[in-house]
C-alpha cells in the first residue's frame, strides 16, 4: 500500500497530538501520580482538564477527575475548576467551528463524525448539547459542530454548562 502525502500529514498531525497528550498528562498528572502530590494538583488538573476538552486533543479528563477528587482537594473547588476549563476550552472549540470552513475541519476530525455530530444538533438541539456534555469524551467535538452550524451561543453556553454540571455533580456523588 502506498501512502499519499495526504495519508502522511494526516498520520503526523495525529502522532503530533497524540505526543502533545502524552506531554500534557506526564507533565501534570503523570508527575502527581509519581510524586503522590495529587493533594496540591489542582493547576495540574486545570491544563489537563483545559487541554482534554479541546476538541483535536481527546483526553479521558473525567479519570483526572476522579483522581484529583480522592485526594484532599477541596471539591468545590475541584468542580469549580473542571467547570471552568472546560466551558472555557468548549467556547474555543465553538469559536474554531464558528471561524474555520468545513474543509479544514473534515480534515482535521472527519467528515463522518462531524456529519454525526451535525445532524443530531439539527434534530435534537439543545437536547443534544445537554447529553453530550453530560457524557464523557464526546463534547469538545459537539460544541465544534455547533459553531459550524452558527448555533446560537447563548444556547450553546447555557446547554453547555448544564450537561457539565451534571457530569461533575454526578461523578462527585459517584465516587
Amino acid at each position: 500500500m502506498k501512502l499519499t502525502r495526504g495519508d502522511i500529514a494526516k498520520l503526523s498531525i495525529g502522532i503530533i497530538l497524540a505526543l502533545t497528550a502524552i506531554i500534557i498528562a506526564s507533565l501534570t498528572i503523570g508527575r502527581d501520580i509519581y510524586y503522590g502530590s495529587r493533594d496540591n494538583g489542582l493547576l495540574s488538573f486545570a491544563i489537563v482538564n483545559a487541554s482534554g476538552y479541546l476538541f483535536f486533543l481527546f483526553m479521558p479528563v473525567e479519570i483526572a477527575f476522579v483522581y484529583y477528587l480522592n485526594g484532599t482537594i477541596n471539591v468545590f473547588a475541584l468542580n469549580a475548576v473542571a467547570l471552568g476549563t472546560a466551558l472555557f476550552s468548549q467556547s474555543i472549540d465553538y469559536m474554531i467551528g464558528f471561524m474555520m470552513s468545513n474543509r479544514i475541519i473534515d480534515k482535521f476530525i472527519g467528515r463522518h463524525r462531524y456529519e454525526k455530530a451535525e445532524d443530531k444538533i439539527i434534530k435534537y438541539g439543545n437536547l443534544t448539547i445537554f447529553v453530550f456534555n453530560a457524557m464523557p469524551l464526546s463534547s469538545p467535538v459537539i460544541s465544534l459542530a455547533a459553531g459550524m452550524l452558527r448555533y446560537r451561543i447563548s444556547d450553546a453556553v447555557i446547554f453547555t454548562l448544564a450537561g457539565l454540571v451534571v457530569k461533575y455533580v454526578a461523578l462527585t456523588l459517584i465516587f
